[in-house]
């Protein structure tokens, strides 16, 4: 509920066995570079989401 207005996103099949890809769009409360959000979505994938959320650099 605190999200609500807040947060939308969309997800969609690719055509690969073990990839998925997320288009996430949020508003923050302040400022954030592209490489703070990469730090934090990496951050969550490795504790927080682990098991959930997985991150690379990679190209997939």
């Amino acid at each position: 509920p605190e999200l609500n207005g807040k947060l939308t996103g969309m997800a969609f099949r690719v055509p690969t066995p073990n990839v998925s890809v997320v288009d996430l769009t949020c508003r923050l409360e302040r400022g954030a570079s592209y490489d703070d959000i990469k730090a934090a979505v990496k951050a969550a994938s490795e504790v927080s989401m682990k098991g959930i959320l997985g991150y690379t650099e990679d190209d997939v």
